[in-house]
């Protein structure tokens, strides 16, 4: 393992500095591959890790002996901020005091270190390379394999029972590439929603139809593996995503989403069993909606007693909700007599009950970055995404270029946004990157709007 790893560092270091947007492009493609990991001088360390830090230190030589770095070169005029700079920054100030409530542990650490300082060093990287339009088809190419490598495995173990998790074999329910089924659809539900804007603008064009079939297929195959995941939340916010994308679109899309969400509603007034399933899903009445209250009532003990302000810290949310923690709950039925049969009958209690773990987070976006980075982080964060929409939604407005992609950026941030409230679509090292793409790309092509209005007068 470590000769394989030490000659893909420098195979990919050699890349780096001959290619740089091929080296960013195939990070995008590897971001799964945090789950190798190894010991660097007795230090945890992925794989994803060694990449960025490889990419980020070749762009950072090259761009000093070009003299390119404003840091190094008082010469340079007329440089643009980067994409969210002041917020990137107090951002690094938060996770750092975060840091300092756990104790500076090296947990603490490591969670700054691979879900903020080095997703931030690739939002670096990502801009500088892919400000230049002719490099950008890149970025879609990289999303859609990256996508289509971890669909083919999903469906592969759909169709074969092979390369499961061994706790999963008999879920019903696949995990592509990852440990757990839901991964699949934090990964695949925003990429989808890019490619699917993508894929508008590229239709257009004849001379596409290699990349229109490459994208058409991933898209395809990655909705298959997220309903093949069971992955609910990333399903309602594709669904979510693909009503505001419409909505805004063109006029027949808007025709479109309204007779769908019409047809929808007839369809339910008639199925009373289907009616009281969406019912119980949409109001969290199911048993997976009332752990997850459970958690979230928990989670808000924890804060409001003691840790409002600060929160728990990075890396110690398990710590901190020990004293909170139920040990399980009686999941209710649609018993009428469920609370006297629970009271009164043992058997009842058993058949009812549900063990509940301590998970890493509260699977629920407000309160993941509450509990990790207090109050300050957890405004910052929404601070973040808002300014995201409303970037998206001047840029559409405006009809600059290319819309259907800030369409397809929205609509990414909506899955992320909406699966959100249900689970944690950012505490994980590839989804931490992924998150900071998508913040970069919509900054990108806003320098591009902008340019174009300096141009103009």
């Amino acid at each position: 393992m470590e000769i394989l790893v030490i000659s893909f560092t420098i195979l990919y270091a050699i890349l780096a500095w001959k290619r740089l947007d091929l080296a960013t492009a195939l990070l995008i493609v590897a971001l799964p591959v945090y789950q190798i990991r190894f010991n660097i001088l007795g230090l945890p360390s992925t794989l994803l890790e060694v990449m960025i830090l490889v990419l980020f230190l070749a762009w950072f030589i090259k761009s000093w002996r070009n003299k390119e770095l404003p840091l190094f070169n008082s010469k340079l005029k007329n440089i643009k901020s980067y994409p969210f700079s002041r917020e990137i920054i107090l951002l690094l100030v938060i996770a750092f005091i975060a840091t300092a409530v756990t104790g500076f542990s090296n947990p603490a650490f490591g969670i700054l270190k691979a879900y903020f300082i080095e997703p931030i060093m690739f939002f670096i990287v990502f801009v500088n390379v892919f400000k230049f339009k002719e490099n950008r088809n890149k970025i879609f190419w990289a999303l859609s394999i990256s996508a289509l490598v971890v669909s083919l495995v999903a469906i592969y173990q759909r169709i074969t029972g092979n390369l499961m998790p061994a706790e999963w074999v008999d879920s019903g329910r696949i995990t592509g590439v990852f440990n757990y089924p839901n991964a699949v659809g934090l990964y695949l539900g925003p990429i989808a929603l890019i490619l699917i804007g993508k894929l508008l603008i590229s239709l257009r064009n004849i001379k596409y139809l290699i990349l229109n079939i490459f994208l058409s297929v991933t898209i395809i195959l990655s909705l298959i593996s997220i309903y093949l995941a069971k992955s609910e939340g990333a399903l309602i916010g594709i669904a979510a995503a693909l009503f505001i994308f419409g909505l805004l679109y063109t006029k027949w899309s808007r025709r479109i989403v309204i007779g769908a969400v019409v047809i929808s509603a007839i369809i339910l007034s008639f199925n009373a069993n289907l009616r009281n399933d969406v019912y119980k899903k949409v109001s969290l009445q199911d048993k997976d909606g009332q752990i997850r209250i459970q958690l979230w009532k928990e989670t808000w003990g924890m804060l409001k007693d003691n840790k409002f302000i600060l929160g728990a810290g990075l890396a110690n949310y398990q710590n901190a909700i020990i004293p909170y923690h139920q040990s399980g709950i009686f999941i209710r039925n649609d018993d009428p007599e469920f609370d006297k049969m629970v009271r009164i009958s043992l058997e009842y209690q058993q058949q009812v009950w549900q063990p509940l773990e301590i998970y890493l987070y509260p699977h629920n976006i407000i309160l993941n970055f509450w509990s990790e980075l207090g109050i300050a982080g957890v405004l910052l964060f929404i601070w973040i995404i808002g300014k995201y929409f409303i970037i998206g939604i001047r840029n559409n407005e405006l009809g600059i270029m290319q819309r259907e992609i800030i369409l397809g950026l929205i609509g990414a941030m909506i899955v992320i946004a909406v699966h959100g409230l249900v689970d944690a679509p950012y505490f994980k090292n590839d989804l931490a990157v992924l998150f900071w793409i998508l913040i970069a790309m919509i900054g990108i092509y806003n320098l591009d709007k902008q340019k174009s209005s300096e141009q103009s007068h």
